[in-house]
């Protein structure tokens, strides 16, 4: 499998005195963004583990080891397969559960069947362990993190807000003067505009959204400057 560039930054967010950090690795050919988030407790969730070789998996490990964490949640915003490589390891390596949307356990479950197309020829699949649906809440030490359902990309498409830090970790919906591709199985494009007028938009133009691919961008910036956001 051909190789993009790996790395990551970090975001670090105050809030009340207390440190929300936001760790990103760039992940896999498709240049996906897995994210760390982490407070001052040292408790972290894993959103999007998209590391599939062992050099990747040898790099979330060790930032996990390095900065003494205890992950608590393993999270998908949705399951193509560029986001859930990381998936078993992380289990494995954690023993925590993973969550997904109920309506894409059946996009999750594809991936076995077309990894091959992209030259994945090790993919491992794991089931869900549990469910998480509009308006509900992941809590990891002093930090809670909102569910919002933004279909039209994969049908069971969710993000994650944090109120108090204004950011997103937004999965394929909105990126830096883009948008998820809705040509897949289970997208559609007015649905997925939709989403980001009807769940994004009202979150304000100073929060920050994280994406799966790319770099961060702002509501408010979107807005302006976004093509397919401009009717």
């Amino acid at each position: 499998m051909s190789k993009f560039i790996k790395g990551y930054n970090q975001a670090n967010l105050f809030i009340r005195k207390i440190m929300v950090q936001i760790q990103v690795f760039t992940f896999n050919a498709l240049s996906e963004n897995t994210y760390v988030l982490y407070d001052d407790t040292k408790e972290c969730v894993i959103i999007d583990p998209g590391c599939y070789d062992r050099e990747e998996k040898e790099a979330l490990k060790a930032f996990i080891e390095g900065e003494k964490l205890q992950v608590v949640q393993l999270l998908n915003t949705h399951g193509h397969v560029d986001h859930v490589l990381g998936n078993a390891f992380v289990k494995r390596t954690y023993g925590v559960k993973l969550l997904v949307h109920p309506k894409d356990e059946a996009t999750l479950r594809a991936v076995q069947l077309y990894a091959p197309m992209y030259g994945i020829l090790a993919y491992e699949p794991t089931e869900p362990d549990g469910y998480l649906n509009e308006g509900d809440k992941v809590g990891f030490g002093n930090t809670t993190l909102e569910v919002l359902f933004v279909p039209g990309h994969a049908p069971g498409h969710i993000a994650f807000y944090h109120r108090q830090g204004q950011f997103c970790i937004g999965g394929d919906v909105l990126f830096q003067r883009s948008i998820g591709r809705a040509d897949m199985p289970g997208g559609d494009y007015r649905t997925l505009i939709n989403s980001i007028k009807n769940k994004f938009f009202p979150l304000g133009d100073d929060v920050t959204v994280y994406p799966g691919h790319g770099p961060e961008t702002t509501i408010g910036q979107e807005k302006k400057f976004n093509p397919f956001l401009q009717d």
